[in-house]
């Protein structure tokens, strides 16, 4: 991997090498455009035959964002974009629960607002260098409700990393082919890298005017070494602790348009993790061998039924299962297996600029993860969403 990191930081330069002769040579650029855009969502959510605590992934779904009872907001969202014929920036701000929850790890800074901050350069028609923060490109969802059919979000999208920072080629391979390749920050550390390790991208797409289908990779240590670190973990005086070796995600999304009136979309992922290094009973950092791998991977289906030009219906169908206790969005067994089966039907009705969407979601998990309002454990849950969003 150490070979890969420097071919691609060697690429790079080479770039901000032409980039700097091309300045210096280059006519004044007389092509300059400033936009200014964003949103405003709001919504309603309660979860049927439960009762009602400030918090709880036992009272509503723990998937993000639309999971707090009663009447809230989502997010204000501004985005400032300046682009010449070479260059240009985009600055990405967010307001509000749902942005706060989507930049949950700008914690160094104590601002929480940045959603992205980056800077590109196009080399060409077909070649753009992207540097600094960006929402990530993996996955069928995203944090913007503008650009979800659904209000509420998948397991996929949640469990999925959010954002990036780094250095990212987007490259029009022609054909209708597409690619980028990127090299980034452990997953959702936008701010700076704590742990000394880098996280390696891919992607690979065919796009046309019907939609398109892109195939998507992420491989890389997420916390780093346990020798670059202060190993007492708990705070007893002693060395503990363990560390995990190089996460490997891949995942497929896609939609086309079958008819002018119904359009599929699809999102299929699959993440790997081993333990590499934990600490022994002496206190030393020792190599994890045997560890087995933990991870998750989900489907989902995305259907949508198009009735006019202001109003459709769409589904949204999920499997997601969990292994070996990598993460705890539900109850699991003793193994630290298991999965949830969602089902969320989602109308969208469009007044000018305006968008409401109600929708009904069923989640039915392995293990009993939710509580009736006898606070006695069940295995599905159904909730309601009324959310209306505003872009501009």
């Amino acid at each position: 991997m150490k070979s890969i990191k420097v071919l691609l930081l060697v690429a790079i330069t080479l770039f901000t090498v032409s980039f700097n002769t091309y300045s210096q040579t280059a006519e004044p650029d007389s092509t300059k455009t400033f936009t200014f855009s964003g949103s405003v969502d709001a919504y309603f959510h309660s979860s049927l035959g439960t009762t009602n605590p400030l918090s709880a992934t036992e009272y509503n779904p723990s998937t993000s964002f639309a999971n707090m009872r009663g009447f809230g907001i989502g997010m204000v969202n501004f985005i400032a974009s300046y682009e010449t014929s070479k260059a240009g920036f985009v600055a990405d701000v967010v307001f509000g629960p749902r942005g706060k929850d989507a930049v949950f790890a700008n914690m160094y800074s104590g601002q929480g607002i940045v959603n992205q901050a980056y800077a590109f350069y196009k080399f060409s028609d077909k070649v753009k260098l992207n540097i600094g923060q960006f929402n990530t490109f993996v996955g069928y969802e995203v944090i913007s409700p503008t650009l979800n059919y659904h209000y509420s979000t998948s397991y996929l999208f949640s469990w999925g990393p959010f954002s990036h920072t780094g250095a990212r080629l987007d490259m029009d391979l022609g054909g209708g082919y597409v690619a980028k390749l990127a090299v980034m920050n452990p997953t959702d550390l936008v701010e700076y890298n704590a742990f000394n390790s880098y996280t390696y991208g891919g992607q690979i797409g065919y796009v046309n005017d019907n939609g398109g289908v892109w195939l998507n990779l992420l491989y890389g240590d997420q916390d780093g070494k346990l020798e670059d670190f202060d190993i007492d973990r708990d705070g007893d005086g002693d060395a503990d602790g363990y560390s995990d070796g190089g996460t490997f995600q891949a995942d497929l999304t896609g939609g086309f348009s079958v008819t002018d009136a119904f359009y599929l979309g699809w999102n299929a992922s699959y993440r790997t993790v081993k333990v590499k290094e934990v600490v022994d009973g002496g206190g030393d950092i020792v190599d994890a061998d045997g560890a087995d791998s933990r991870g998750f991977m989900g489907v989902a289906l995305y259907p949508k039924f198009t009735l006019s030009d202001a109003f459709s219906i769409g589904v949204r169908a999920e499997y997601f299962a969990v292994k070996a206790g990598y993460i705890s969005p539900f109850e699991l067994d003793d193994d630290g297996d298991g999965n949830v089966i969602a089902a969320t039907l989602s109308a969208n009705y469009k007044v000018g600029d305006l968008t409401f969407i109600p929708e009904i979601r069923i989640d039915k998990t392995s293990e009993d993860s939710f509580r009736d309002k006898d606070l006695e454990g069940k295995d599905m849950m159904t909730s309601i969403n009324l959310a209306a969003v505003y872009k501009f």
